[in-house]
């Protein structure tokens, strides 16, 4: 009987390692996608409120350049299911100064965008067709500026590998796939260090499924030990060998910004 016992208990035990070792319970390569851009996108939640003042630099495929200088305010939403709010006003040079863009995230609707032009006086409406054209002149698009939003994408994980813009860190890499209509892109890959959960690298596919653009993420620091932030920003268009990059200045939070500092009434008065 005792003999009985023992082997049923080894028989137990070693259909238990069995079970806890199966590939069945292993995370599919889109599910550890998913995991990786969640982790990285709530590391960011909380922050309520942004504002910061950056320089834009565009170059040309000869090197020459010019500057612009702007300031961006962010609404954060905590709802994943509906996207952010942010708004891009310029104040140099002259040709410029106070042109505006305000974006109303969305999930898998086409983001709401509208762009004031001061020596029209007018706001225009961007169309969700026209999301992928050239925003003022710079190597980023329209959609771009919108916030990229978890649930904007699917995901697949490819590997793990040394960032490179960041050789102490361990990155990584995934596709995410544009789930909205119109997108200018096929797929993106993106580099995530493991380390803090922040975006270091990303590659554009236009659609033809060919490499477009690059942008990659540097100097970073950390507010109020809770939230990080790139300050330069360096994005390399291929095809055209042009790039822009943004610098960005010190960021401050929890200004009390709300619903009303994001419609479409302000864009003719923010300053």
């Amino acid at each position: 009987m005792k003999m009985i016992q023992f082997r049923t208990l080894l028989s137990s035990a070693v259909l238990l390692a069995a079970f806890i070792a199966t590939p069945a319970l292993a995370e599919t390569p889109e599910e550890k996608g998913f995991a990786i851009a969640a982790r990285s996108d709530r590391s960011d939640r909380g922050f309520v409120d942004s504002e910061v003042t950056s320089t834009m630099i565009l170059r040309n495929s000869q090197g020459k350049e010019s500057k612009r200088v702007l300031f961006q305010r962010i609404l954060e939403v905590q709802d994943e299911s509906v996207g952010d709010k942010g708004i891009l006003v310029f104040q140099s040079p002259a040709d410029v100064n106070g042109t505006a863009l305000l974006s109303h995230a969305h999930i898998l609707d086409p983001d709401d965008q509208w762009l004031y032009l001061p020596a029209l006086k007018r706001v225009k409406r961007i169309s969700s067709k026209n999301k992928s054209g050239p925003f003022v002149g710079s190597e980023f698009a329209f959609e771009d500026f919108t916030s990229q939003e978890l649930n904007k994408y699917k995901y697949k994980y490819l590997r793990e590998e040394v960032c490179l813009n960041a050789p102490s860190l361990t990155c990584d890499v995934l596709e995410r796939y544009p789930q909205y209509e119109f997108s200018g892109y096929t797929k993106q890959i993106a580099w995530v260090d493991q380390k803090d959960f922040q975006s270091r690298k990303v590659e554009f596919y236009d659609r033809k499924d060919e490499l477009l653009k690059t942008l990659t993420f540097e100097d970073y620091k950390h507010y109020d030990g809770k939230y990080w932030r790139a300050h330069t920003l360096k994005m390399v268009n291929h095809v055209t060998g042009k790039s822009t990059d943004f610098t960005f200045g010190a960021y401050k939070f929890g200004l009390g910004l709300g619903e009303n500092d994001f419609v479409k009434g302000v864009l003719a008065r923010v300053r």
